[in-house]
C-alpha cells in the first residue's frame, strides 16, 4: 500500500511537470500531502497504538536527563549556600576587626600595641586601609554570589516544575494509550459481531467469502425457477378443454353464449334435412 502511495505521488508529480508547469509547487505539494494522509490511514490502528506506547517510553531518557541535571544543579546550589555561609562568617568577623581598628585610629593614639607587638598609628591606618578595601570586595562578591544564588534557584524550580509536567504527562499519556487500546479491542470485537466486514483479519476475508457465497447461490437458484416456468413448445401430453369458454363464463357468472348456441342448431338441422 505504501509502494503505491508512493508511485502515485510520483505519478502525479509527473504529471504537474508536464501539464501545468508554472504550477507544479501546489500540485507536487496536494499530492504529497494525499500520499501522506493515505499512508497515515492504510496503517494499522493497532501498530500505530504500539508505537504511541513505545514514544511514551521514549520519554523516559529525557525525563531521567532531566533528574540528572536537576540532582547535580541542587548539589551546585548547596554548595553555593554553604560558601556564602562562610563568606558571610568572614564577612561578620572582618567587619568588627575593622571597627576596632577604626575606634583605635579615632582615639587619637600615637601607638597601639595588638598580640604583644607594638604598631605605630600610621601602619594602623595603612592596616586599616587594606582591610577596608578588602572588606569592600568580599562584601560585594558575597552580594554577587547571594545574586547567582537567586536566579539557580530560580532555574531549579523552574526545572522542577518542568520534571512535574513531564511525568504528569507521561502518566496521562500512558492511560490516555491504555484506554485507545481498550477502545480499539471494542471496536474488534464489534466488528466479529457485525454484518459488515471492516479489517482486513483472516476472518474478515472468510466473512466475506461466505457472503458472497451464498448471494452467487440465491442468484443461482432464481434463475433456475425462472426458467423452470417459459417454455417454448406445446406439451403434446396435456388434455385439451373443448368447453374453455363455458368454463370461463360460468366462473365468472355469465351466461352461456346464446350466439354460440343458435349457430349450433342450424347446422344440425341442415345435416338432418340432407339426409332425407
Amino acid at each position: 500500500m505504501i509502494r503505491k502511495s508512493i508511485f502515485a505521488v510520483g505519478l502525479v508529480t509527473l504529471l504537474g511537470l508536464f501539464l501545468f508547469g508554472r504550477n507544479v509547487k501546489s500540485y507536487v505539494g496536494t499530492a504529497t500531502g494525499w500520499a501522506r494522509d493515505s499512508v497515515r490511514d492504510s496503517v494499522p490502528v493497532a501498530f500505530e497504538i504500539d508505537r504511541a506506547r513505545n514514544m511514551v517510553k521514549d520519554l523516559i531518557p529525557d525525563i531521567r536527563q532531566n533528574m540528572h541535571i536537576i540532582a547535580k544543579e541542587e548539589v551546585e546550589v548547596e554548595r553555593l549556600k554553604e560558601q556564602i555561609k562562610q563568606s558571610d562568617q568572614k564577612l561578620n568577623k572582618d567587619r568588627t576587626e575593622l571597627k576596632q581598628l577604626k575606634e583605635d585610629v579615632a582615639s587619637g593614639k600615637e601607638k597601639y600595641q595588638y598580640g604583644g607587638r607594638t604598631y605605630t598609628v600610621s601602619q594602623v591606618k595603612v592596616d586599616l586601609s587594606n582591610r577596608f578595601e578588602r572588606f569592600k570586595t568580599s562584601d560585594a562578591t558575597v552580594n554577587s554570589l547571594r545574586d547567582i544564588l537567586s536566579a539557580r534557584e530560580k532555574s531549579l524550580d523552574a526545572a522542577r516544575q518542568k520534571l512535574e509536567g513531564m511525568l504528569a504527562a507521561k502518566r496521562k499519556l500512558e492511560v490516555d494509550v491504555e484506554n485507545l487500546e481498550a477502545r480499539h479491542k471494542m471496536v474488534e470485537v464489534a466488528q466479529t459481531t457485525s454484518n459488515f466486514t471492516f479489517d482486513d483479519s483472516q476472518l474478515g476475508r472468510v466473512k466475506e467469502l461466505v457472503s458472497d457465497l451464498g448471494t452467487r447461490l440465491q442468484v443461482a437458484e432464481k434463475i433456475v425457477n425462472v426458467e423452470g416456468t417459459f417454455n417454448d413448445q406445446i406439451p403434446l401430453d396435456a388434455p385439451v378443454n373443448d368447453n374453455i369458454v363455458d368454463d370461463v363464463a360460468e366462473y365468472l357468472g355469465e351466461k352461456p353464449d346464446l350466439q354460440l348456441a343458435e349457430v349450433k342448431t342450424p347446422a344440425i338441422e341442415a345435416k338432418t334435412t340432407v339426409k332425407e
